[in-house]
């Protein structure tokens, strides 16, 4: 029987986002049915397979795009987004195939559903692109994210802190300003698939809690201050606001985690 293992690798290997995401969901309706080993006999590579394009570039070396406007705006949010989700699906597989066998089972399934979600999330963005005559690849990204991932490679409770209780919760704060932004120019499909994508988001920030305060009451921490202590020792500079508080509250991350490490 094929491993949990095996089939994380293959994910975190494949340089085609069309066999990342199609080998994603036929991995999570496989698992559904119980049809792979719970068992890991295979190591996390340093950095998952890529397409060619993007071009992969530092935050700092992003070009600029104020000014922009129409369909270019759209195109370089669509793209923006799109990015994030392909680093999701990764982010997922990674921390299931690095951190799986020293945790219970329910860990690697909420994990094999989140890359499921962010695999679908992935496509809607990319079909959108596609409907704009633009495509994933068109336009360079930033390599943020598998940054955070490898600064936090060794230890979970960094992971889940930096990854979903940073990075995605930060999600949650600005995407109901970019469905906005699409329904301004009336562009109801992005605005649909956004508003998946929000809604699902709350659920895998929920689910880093969870296993975050897991860990911590296992090893006996405080959750809290454990939290604030990894936080300012793996994410550079302050958390910004304004926060979203009730998307926040619906993924049960009190405003006590986050408040003390905003600039404000």
């Amino acid at each position: 029987m094929t491993t949990i293992a095996d089939v994380a690798l293959n994910i975190l290997n494949a340089t085609n986002v069309d066999d990342k995401t199609k080998l994603t969901h036929h991995r999570f309706t496989e698992r559904l049915n119980g049809n792979l080993s719970f068992q890991f006999n295979q190591t996390a590579p340093k950095r998952p397979g890529r397409p060619e394009k993007p071009e992969l570039l530092s935050p700092k070396e992003m070009p600029k795009r104020r000014g922009a406007s129409g369909n270019t705006a759209r195109i370089a949010m669509l793209h923006a987004i799109a990015h994030i989700e392909l680093n999701a699906i990764d982010l997922a597989w990674d921390i299931i195939l690095r951190f799986g066998k020293s945790m219970p089972i329910e860990f690697t399934n909420d994990w094999i559903k989140v890359a499921d979600d962010e695999a679908r999330h992935f496509e809607l963005l990319n079909n959108r692109l596609m409907d704009l005559d633009s495509y994933y690849g068109a336009l360079p990204a930033h390599d943020g994210l598998w940054q955070s991932a490898e600064k936090t490679s060794h230890d979970l409770k960094a992971k889940l802190a930096v990854v979903p209780l940073v990075l995605e919760a930060r999600g949650l704060d600005v995407t109901p300003s970019l469905i906005q932004k699409f329904r301004s120019s009336n562009d109801k499909k992005s605005v649909a698939a956004l508003e998946i994508i929000y809604r699902e988001e709350v659920d895998h920030v929920k689910a880093g809690n969870n296993w975050f305060n897991y860990v911590c009451n296992l090893e006996n921490l405080n959750p809290q201050t454990t939290y604030h202590t990894l936080v300012k020792k793996y994410f550079a500079g302050h958390l910004k606001s304004p926060f979203n508080k009730e998307a926040r509250d619906k993924a049960g991350l009190a405003e006590s985690f986050y408040l003390p490490l905003s600039a404000n």
